[in-house]
């Protein structure tokens, strides 16, 4: 037992080694190669059709998989994080990432669902030159609203479903979904032999939850559903650890179901997970101990229905480490801090912080502090004295430093009126010896344009790139005489300080690439006041050196 514990203790300085280095690296702006527009529906978010963005890792000869997410809220972040795209650059995975939505909940017995889905893949299969797409095994992942769809995507597409990631999270079949729409009736349908990842964080966790994914296991017994408890966490937010253990999932993932080789124009192949040759580990029970060890599943000493499942020794251990660092510890808590005013907490959201910008009408300061009560939560005996670091969970911001953001644009553009001035914000402490990890969600609404004050227009010449150039410098301009911020809605290119970078492009990719740069101005909302400018878009060609 003393040689298990060991390992587990292990396995958690380096989830926190990775913590303190790679959250800081994440960009607002992450490239992705190609877009294309999915006629198939209409979003009654923009009255528009939804926009797929794709991306291949730059040193990727064939596509082995695709993980596609949908926007909610985590898995833009997630998908753009650096040791995410490291793992998947690794495993010659893609990624594809949808907004609006397609459908959260993946409603297969609606025809539209596969139409937009099918529509969405070939058409990248062809503009990318990786034909291979059409065929590629896919993992679906979703957060909250749209935390049922990886595990209907499943069900409807069993044989080309490589594994399944649903985050703070919900169960197959729960009656509890995060989007409040039924899940689609599976008849026959089950997703045996299919890894499945079911993660719920500390703070949301409710037996409710999880009992769908007991039941369903024990209907099931050769669906291989894993449990993680995100520890220390909450329901809005993403983390170093946490895509730690998504990494090694995927990679587990993808080492037992790939054949070694396998042909790229026709569907793959894939082995089933026998869930009876893995190991099996406790679920989350609070500051209560285990009941059983982690062991293979024959071993397994506990209520093996009861029990989540893991690939391996290693993965076991990972789930124990994670609770590890949470167990025994006292609760510590975050409030948002405004202008010198501690801010009232609001219910869902957390805390709303207004937008109230500095002289250059786009950056704005927001802080925090531990408190001493949560309405709903035991009284705080104190806290640690760790750093609260603020951090962009998602919206079209950038942060500037320890307490200050920017308004920064980006791909999502202009035309969501739900989501396209929606900012949400992740404090966190990373706790010590004595108080777990805490963190605390805020929402900012930002106005999507300022329509008061003086009208702007916006000139912005054609981008023309020479062969030989890698860089140039963007010269749009305001009749206002303000600079002009400028984004990449797709395409292989970066943008830092007004210059366009081309980023590396995968050895197969299909040729000449398109890349669609925007240039913007924000205006002001105070005197004297500056209406936005109204953005204007440049299309420029990569053609094959």
């Amino acid at each position: 037992m003393m040689k298990i514990f060991k390992e587990i203790a292990t396995c958690f300085v380096l989830l926190l080694f990775v913590s303190d280095s790679i959250f800081a690296q994440i960009k607002a702006d992450a490239v992705w190669q190609w877009s294309t527009t999915v006629n198939a529906l209409t979003s009654k978010e923009t009255n528009d059709h939804p926009t797929a963005f794709l991306w291949i890792p730059p040193n990727c000869k064939q596509v082995k998989g695709v993980v596609i997410g949908q926007h909610n809220m985590l898995e833009e972040g997630i998908l753009e994080h650096p040791a995410f795209r490291e793992n998947l650059a690794k495993l010659g995975f893609a990624e594809i990432w949808v907004t609006p939505a397609l459908d959260m909940v993946y409603d297969f017995n609606a025809t539209t669902s596969l139409t937009a889905f099918n529509e969405m893949i070939n058409s990248f299969a062809d503009i990318s030159g990786y034909s291979e797409l059409q065929f590629a095994p896919i993992i679906p992942i979703g957060h909250s609203a749209a935390a049922s769809y990886p595990w209907n995507f499943a069900a409807s597409n069993p044989s080309r479903t490589l594994a399944i990631i649903s985050v703070h999270g919900d169960a197959p079949l729960t009656n509890m979904t995060g989007s409040g729409r039924p899940n689609p009736d599976w008849g026959n349908r089950n997703i045996d032999g299919i890894p499945g990842l079911f993660v719920m964080g500390e703070y949301e966790w409710l037996e409710g939850r999880i009992a769908p994914a007991i039941a369903y296991r024990k209907a099931h017994p050769k669906a291989p559903i894993a449990y993680l408890c995100d520890a220390g966490f909450g329901h809005f937010d993403y983390s170093d650890e946490l895509v730690g253990f998504l990494n090694m999932f995927i990679a587990k993932s993808a080492k037992a179901r790939l054949p070694v080789s396998f042909a790229m124009n026709s569907p793959v192949a894939l082995k089933a997970v026998d869930p009876e040759k893995g190991w099996l580990v406790d679920r989350w029970r609070d500051n209560k101990p285990s009941v059983a060890l982690p062991a293979t599943f024959a071993n397994y000493q506990g209520n093996k229905e009861d029990a989540g499942w893991a690939f391996d020794r290693e993965m076991a251990l990972a789930t124990e480490s994670y609770y590890a660092r949470a167990k025994g510890k006292m609760p510590q808590y975050i409030g948002y801090v405004q202008a010198g005013k501690l801010l009232s907490p609001s219910g869902f959201s957390g805390f709303n912080p207004k937008f109230i910008p500095l002289a250059d009408g786009l950056t704005f300061h927001l802080h925090t502090k531990y408190l001493d009560a949560v309405v709903g939560k035991p009284a705080a005996k104190g806290h640690s004295t760790a750093k609260i670091n603020i951090t962009r969970i998602c919206g079209p911001v950038v942060k500037v430093d320890d307490s200050t953001f920017k308004i920064s644009f980006n791909r999502l553009g202009f035309n969501n009126t739900k989501r396209s001035g929606d900012v949400w914000f992740m404090a966190r402490s990373d706790g010590d010896a004595i108080y777990k990890s805490a963190v605390q969600q805020a929402n900012m609404k930002i106005p999507i344009v300022n329509k008061e004050g003086k009208a702007q227009q916006i000139n912005f010449p054609p981008i023309e790139l020479t062969r030989e150039q890698k860089e140039i410098k963007l010269k749009a301009s305001s009749d206002s005489g303000e600079p002009v911020q400028y984004y990449i809605k797709a395409g292989p290119a970066e943008i830092k300080n007004d210059k366009l970078y081309l980023t590396r492009i995968p050895p197969s990719a299909k040729y000449p690439l398109k890349v669609t740069v925007v240039a913007w101005q924000y205006g002001r909302s105070f005197s004297p006041q500056l209406q936005s400018a109204s953005p204007v878009e440049q299309v420029f060609y990569i053609t094959r050196r």
